[in-house]
């Protein structure tokens, strides 16, 4: 079947449903939704009993870029500089020195067991340089796991800040083998370029975001969206069009507005966090849809190679070399840190762009990238609930929300931070009234959530096992001496 303006609405409208309907299953498996739409798409493209033609890859690479800034945003959007500003220099770390390591030791594999130039090993390499931690925490929501410490928001902006990083390496590497004459020092006052534009302007567009969307009065609510929508895609543009890193912009535009009070701040990151879902779900149908899988069968024992040495070696070896300085992260959560490095929609976004400039083996790359990705979803993503345990790096104190409170906006309003705790069976609060806690003056707790019930919560309230708790502090100091009182780490 080929693609034509009458029927891809109608396409696009049942491969949306049925891949909705499918990913209910994988709260159940423990496999990432995204990888039933990229499934989905599979099924329905040329190769599938779907029969869908689509080999287009400028198309799926536009679409890849629109969903990819979407995407960027809205996790820039949730990101709490609070939690992020301290672990910012091991998260610029991994975005960085860490996805070098890895694209250098991949490429190096690669070109070794491909008989593949450097180069063209190194392309490979770049391109599944990058980590999407959006199916790790999928995944860590549906099971009701907690990390540890800093865990969490490290995740977070390495998944958020690396991909600028593995976009200038896979950009910089197709330059090297589309010009043969030019030399690697040329690249780096570029890199520098690249990422100093992006960090100025995607600051400067952040600021400007807040100051027109707070100063702009529009008469239609429903325009605000709109209004951003154009914001967004001008930062991204304009960087890129004047030499700078657009993703980077995106990204550091959205955890500025993100942290800022403006405007239906509320509804307008609902909107962006529904539309990112979205772009997810079309980006990754897209992909399926330009994926032959018969053109993957020959590739398969390479493709394990590669996905296990990316796995348990070049992982592992970026994340304890650009995280040696860090001495809250100890041995076991470095471990669990090289676990979580899935490979997503990201890596095959940027594997469209050899086809684009008709690099060598870029048929390859394509697919054997495509397999890298999905392997390393399925194997690291299906495990991490027995990985987090086996490593005692699991919070199982700080389960999936249980209050009907919108807590973005307590926080927002009050500057305070919330705080939820599982009362376990051996917690030393339990069969103690909230007097005898020796809570600090700055905390209270708000609400108590019991046997199916919301109960408010005074001096003589005796706590029970299994209580979920609401606790407002006015600090983090405080957050850790609450911890102290119910006895949880």
């Amino acid at each position: 079947m080929i693609l034509t303006s009458e029927n891809i609405l109608l396409l696009g409208s049942i491969l949306l449903f049925v891949s909705i309907v499918a990913s209910k299953t994988s709260a159940r498996f423990g496999i990432p939704t995204l990888i039933f739409f990229l499934v989905v798409g599979m099924l329905a493209g040329s190769d599938g009993p779907g029969g869908i033609y689509f080999n287009d890859p400028k198309i799926a690479q536009f679409v890849g870029v629109v969903a990819l800034t979407f995407i960027l945003f809205s996790g820039g959007l949730d990101t709490k500089w609070e939690s992020a500003r301290l672990i910012i220099k091991s998260g610029l770390s991994l975005a960085t020195l860490g996805v070098l390591i890895t694209a250098l030791s991949v490429g190096l594999f690669t070109s070794y067991i491909l008989g593949w130039t450097l180069m063209e090993g190194m392309l490979l390499g770049a391109i599944v340089s990058s980590t999407d931690a959006a199916a790790v925490f999928s995944i860590l929501r549906s099971k009701s796991i907690g990390l540890k410490g800093s865990l969490r928001p490290l995740l977070e902006f390495e998944s958020g800040s690396n991909d600028p990083m593995a976009y200038f390496l896979t950009v910089s590497f197709i330059f090297m083998l589309t010009e043969p004459e030019a030399t690697i020092v040329v690249l780096i006052p570029k890199f520098i370029k690249g990422m100093v534009l992006g960090t100025v302007l995607g600051y400067a567009m952040g600021k400007a975001m807040v100051w027109i969307i707070n100063r702009i009065k529009l008469d239609v609510a429903g325009l605000y969206p709109v209004l951003i929508l154009s914001l967004v895609f001008f930062t991204f543009s304009f960087t890129d069009f004047i030499g700078g890193n657009g993703f980077l912009a995106v990204y550091i535009s959205a955890i500025i507005l993100g942290n800022s009070n403006f405007l239906h701040k509320k509804s307008l990151m609902r909107f962006y966090d529904g539309q990112a879902w979205l772009m997810q779900i079309v980006m990754f149908l897209a992909l399926g849809l330009l994926v032959f899988p018969k053109q993957i069968v020959p590739l398969l024992p390479q493709g394990i190679l590669i996905s296990l040495f990316l796995i348990f070696i070049a992982r592992p070896l970026a994340v304890f070399i650009s995280t040696s300085f860090a001495r809250d992260l100890y041995f076991r959560k470095k471990l669990f840190l090289s676990w979580v490095g899935l490979r997503g929609a990201v890596p095959i976004v940027f594997a469209t762009y050899p086809l684009l400039a008709h690099v060598q083996y870029a048929n390859e790359i394509f697919h054997l990238v495509f397999f890298i990705s999905v392997s390393s979803v399925l194997l690291q993503g299906t495990t991490l609930p027995l990985m987090a345990k086996w490593l005692r790096v699991e919070v199982p104190e700080k389960l999936r929300r249980k209050f009907p409170l919108d807590i973005e906006l307590l926080q927002d309003d009050f500057k305070s931070e919330l705080v939820e705790l599982d009362i376990l069976e051996n917690s030393p609060s339990v069969g103690k009234a909230v007097v005898q806690l020796k809570l600090p003056k700055a905390a209270s707790i708000v609400m108590i959530h019991r046997d199916g019930k919301y109960l408010s919560a005074n001096g003589e309230t005796v706590i029970e096992p299994r209580d979920h708790l609401l606790v407002l502090a006015d600090s983090k100091a405080t957050v850790k001496k609450v911890h102290e009182a119910f006895g949880a780490r």
